[in-house]
């Protein structure tokens, strides 16, 4: 592991991972909790997450998906992942970054993706934490219906309880920085 993956880790480990028993967005019950809005909003953890997580994009991604030109995801999630990637990328390959909305808008012009997307255009969508995979299959489904491809998924954090499956079986391959294996040691 990368020294700047390990001080992440530590980072998540410090400010966002809980450990005993919660109710989740799925209606789960977990031993694990993972706010990893708490890490992705703090300065050196954002910083850290735009460059592992556009240190994968680029090694492994890109390789694989060469097309893929904008990064993105479900709103509020995957924002400061998405924006920390893409800002990382800059110097390199710029991703363009967009958000998805829960809903279209019902003023102005609608939309339901906002930022920097049009249809056509080949992405990498974004999630923070999955379980059952529910929140990306829903950006996957929004970006799809606007016309955009979705060549593969980078989430932060993979509880390993199924949402990888579900995910893959839409034909889009999960990229996770981190599995509850990473975090725990295998436990």
């Amino acid at each position: 592991m990368s020294e700047a993956k390990q001080e992440l880790l530590g980072i998540l480990l410090k400010k966002s991972i809980k450990t005993g028993h919660f109710i989740l967005a799925s209606g789960k019950e977990s031993d694990l909790y993972c706010d990893s809005r708490v890490t992705a909003l703090d300065a050196r953890g954002a910083n850290l997450i735009g460059q592992v997580g556009w240190e994968m994009v680029r090694d492994v991604i890109l390789k694989q998906h060469p097309g893929a030109t904008a990064i993105g995801g479900m709103t509020m999630g995957a924002d400061p992942i998405s924006l920390a990637i893409g800002m990382y990328s800059a110097g390199e390959k710029p991703l363009n970054v967009f958000t998805v909305r829960k809903e279209a808008k019902d003023h102005g012009r609608g939309k339901r993706i906002e930022g920097n997307f049009s249809a056509g255009q080949e992405v990498i969508v974004v999630d923070d934490v999955i379980t059952t995979g529910g929140s990306t299959l829903k950006a996957i489904d929004a970006i799809e219906a606007e016309g955009g491809k979705v060549v593969a998924a980078l989430v932060l954090v993979d509880r390993q309880e199924g949402g990888r499956e579900a995910i893959e079986s839409r034909g889009v391959p999960v990229f996770p920085v981190f599995t509850r294996a990473d975090i725990f040691g295998g436990r």
